[in-house]
C-alpha cells in the first residue's frame, strides 16, 4: 500500500509537469524502476499512465489552441500519432539492453535541453528574426522525429518541442503551450495503444492504476496552475528533479 501510494504521487507530479511544461518522465519512470519495474516495463507502464493526464490538459487547453505556423493542426497531430507508433516499435523491437543503455544518456540530453533550450532558442531567434520561419513541410518532418523520439522514451518531448517551435517560428511558449499540450497527448495515447497491446505493461496492474490516476488529477491540477505559479519557479523545480534523476541513473548504469 505504501508503494502504491508514493506511485500516486508520483503520478500526480507527473501529471502537473507534463500539463505546466513538460518533464514528467523525469519523475515517473525513475519512480517505477524503483519499485522494482526493469526499464522498458516502466518505460511502457509510465507512458500509459501518463496518456490519459496528457488528454485530460489538452482538453482543458482546447479553447486556446492557435496554429503552429502554416501547418494545420490536423497535419501535425497526424505526424505525432505516426511518428510516436515508430518510436513505440523501436521500443518494442530492439533489445531490452539497448533501452538500458540510451536510457541515462537520453536523460542527460533532455536535462541539458531543459538546461539551455530556452536561451538557446531566445537567442538563434534573435539572430535568425521572427520574419524567417519553417515551411509546413519543415515543420512536419521535424515534428515526426520529435515524436519518434517522444514514442520511444519521451523525455522533454514536450520542452523540445517548444524550443523547435520558438526557434523556426518565433512562437511564444506561453501562446504555443496549449498545442503543445495536444501534440503530447497524441504522442503519448499513440505510443501507449502499441505498448498495451505489445508490451508486458499489465504485469503490475496496481502499480500501473495508481500512477495512472494521479497523472489524471496533477493533469487537471497542473493546468489550473500553470497559469498562476511563476515561470521562474516551476523551471527550477524541473530542472533539479531533471539533474538528480540523471545522476541517479548514471549512478545505476
Amino acid at each position: 500500500m505504501t508503494e502504491s501510494f508514493l506511485i500516486l504521487l508520483a503520478g500526480v507530479a507527473a501529471g502537473a509537469l507534463n500539463a505546466i511544461g513538460g518533464g514528467g518522465t523525469f519523475v515517473a519512470l525513475p519512480v517505477l524502476v524503483a519499485a522494482g519495474m526493469p526499464p522498458v516495463t516502466a518505460n511502457a507502464v509510465a507512458r500509459i499512465a501518463l496518456a490519459p493526464g496528457a488528454v485530460a490538459s489538452a482538453w482543458m487547453y482546447r479553447r486556446d489552441l492557435t496554429p503552429v505556423g502554416p501547418t494545420s493542426t490536423k497535419k501535425l497531430t497526424t505526424v505525432s500519432v505516426i511518428g510516436s507508433g515508430v518510436g513505440a516499435g523501436l521500443v518494442l523491437v530492439l533489445p531490452a539492453s539497448s533501452f538500458d543503455a540510451a536510457a541515462p544518456w537520453l536523460l542527460a540530453f533532455a536535462t541539458v535541453t531543459l538546461a539551455v533550450g530556452r536561451h538557446v532558442s531566445r537567442a538563434v531567434s534573435s539572430v535568425l528574426g521572427r520574419s524567417v520561419g519553417m515551411s509546413s513541410r519543415a515543420v512536419l518532418i521535424a515534428q515526426f522525429f520529435l515524436a519518434v523520439y517522444g514514442g520511444y522514451f519521451g523525455g522533454a518531448v514536450g520542452i523540445l518541442t517548444v524550443a523547435l517551435w520558438s526557434i523556426g517560428l518565433g512562437l511564444d511558449t506561453a501562446v504555443s503551450n496549449p498545442m503543445r499540450v495536444t501534440q503530447l497527448a497524441a504522442i503519448f495515447v499513440s505510443s501507449s495503444v502499441l505498448f498495451l497491446i505489445a508490451s508486458n505493461a499489465l504485469s503490475a496492474p496496481l502499480l500501473l492504476a495508481a500512477m495512472l490516476a494521479g497523472a489524471v488529477a496533477g493533469a487537471f491540477a497542473g493546468a489550473y496552475l500553470a497559469r498562476r505559479f511563476p515561470a521562474w519557479l516551476l523551471r527550477g523545480v524541473l530542472l533539479g528533479t531533471a539533474v538528480v534523476t540523471t545522476i541517479l541513473y548514471f549512478l545505476h548504469a
